[in-house]
């Protein structure tokens, strides 16, 4: 009896300890069915922006636009939460396409977005419509990515270098004159810019009497503001941005160019974060741009005074760039029910999304997977002590050719 007492005794520790060992073991298995569980209920949406290089203020920018819409609709949509895994390109073609690996298959993202530079852009290309991953371009410009290079996963809701030159042809020979020459900075972009507003103001009937193509980063424009000021010609376009459009808006006026000749260009050229640094020299400027800080409707306006509320400084184009690419997104779970599971669907759904933007009505063009918009022909005038963009006329509804 005794000994019987004894082996009940350590077959109840036995009991005892087996329970236990089998209680952790199953809420070890619950706890990793939960997390599964938790990660299907979420949406990874990965974004390579420039964090760091001579672009580092535009992926910044772009990112606090994109997070700034996201705050709004509480990081959820389509009754999913949202993830945002940002990877810094540096703006470089092959390191912006070890991020996307990066996201594809270490962090599994269901939605790509981002790239400022058009080389990232091309260098990813490939990878994603391999891949079957839906991207949204949301800045980079090379007229390629919605021509040749188009893809039934990648749709741009930035612009394209076509629509940003050709949108001022007409409206430059109506309004300045038929003698203009040009000036670029000389990288694909300002090249492809350029050519476009030829391409639409000689087609106007205008003549183009002179080009010059100064490499990026320049200090100098004595000797091409020279050549162009000894050139019969009523005004200049011109396509400049960050610090060379600084340079080239001053010392336009300084070598005494802005008293004979009308100077115009993209919305880079006097933008909303460069226009205190180039000073009173941006006065009477003429842009063409999508979107500008002083658009008069209730979205903009929305828009401006959140993004100050929240970053204590004034929205930049790029700022807006990120805000439509994030409600892009959101519109795209939502028209899907949350399930993102289907990369042909979800670039589908994508196409489908409208909606008033900031920027004024946003849709996309079905056959060239681009963005049809207004753009706008802004004058740079001084109020007070600082330079704002007054709107002197709106194109509507600029449609790239995909061509």
């Amino acid at each position: 009896m005794k000994k019987y007492a004894t082996t009940l005794f350590i077959f109840t520790i036995f009991l005892i300890i087996l329970s236990s060992c089998g209680g952790s073991a199953l809420q070890s298995e619950q706890s990793s069915g939960q997390a599964e569980e938790g990660d299907k209920e979420s949406i990874k949406i990965g974004a390579i922006l420039p964090f760091s290089g001579v672009y580092t203020s535009l992926g910044k920018d772009l990112s606090d636009g994109m997070k700034l819409y996201l705050d709004s609709v509480d990081w959820q949509a389509g009754g999913k939460d949202i993830e945002l895994l940002e990877e810094d390109t540096e703006a470089d073609p092959q390191t912006a396409l070890r991020m996307t690996r990066k996201l594809m298959d270490r962090e599994n993202i269901d939605i790509l977005t981002g790239a400022v530079s058009t080389a990232v852009a091309y260098a990813i290309r490939d990878e994603v419509d391999a891949n079957q991953l839906p991207y949204l371009a949301s800045h980079a410009g090379g007229n390629n990515l919605t021509r040749e290079e188009r893809s039934d996963y990648i749709w741009r809701s930035s612009f394209s270098s076509w629509q940003i030159g050709h949108a001022m042809g007409q409206w430059a020979y109506d309004n300045v004159g038929d003698q203009m020459y040009v000036a670029a900075a000389d990288y694909a972009f300002g090249r492809e810019v350029s050519a476009a507003f030829v391409e639409a103001y000689e087609e106007a009937g205008g003549e183009i009497v002179g080009e010059v193509y100064p490499p990026l980063e320049n200090n100098d424009y004595a000797s091409y503001l020279t050549t162009i000021r000894d050139a019969d010609a009523d005004g200049v376009y011109a396509f400049f941005a960050g610090s060379d459009a600084v340079r080239f808006v001053q010392q336009f006026e300084e070598y005494g160019l802005k008293e004979e000749l009308e100077l115009l260009g993209s919305g880079w050229l006097v933008s909303e974060d460069l226009r205190e640094s180039i000073g009173e020299a941006a006065e009477g400027t003429k842009a063409a741009s999508f979107w500008d800080y002083n658009l008069e409707n209730d979205e903009n306006q929305e828009f401006v005074q959140a993004y100050e509320e929240a970053y204590d400084r004034r929205p930049t184009v790029e700022a807006l760039e990120g805000y439509d690419a994030a409600r892009i997104i959101v519109e795209t779970i939502e028209a899907l029910d949350g399930d993102v599971s289907d990369g042909k669907q979800v670039a589908e759904a994508m196409g489908n999304v409208t909606f008033n933007s900031p920027r004024g009505a946003f849709s996309f063009d079905k056959n060239t997977h681009h963005v049809l918009q207004d753009m706008y022909i802004l004058e740079t005038v001084l109020e007070g002590e600082r330079t704002e963009n007054k709107l002197l006329e709106t194109i509507e509804e600029v449609q790239d050719p995909g061509e």
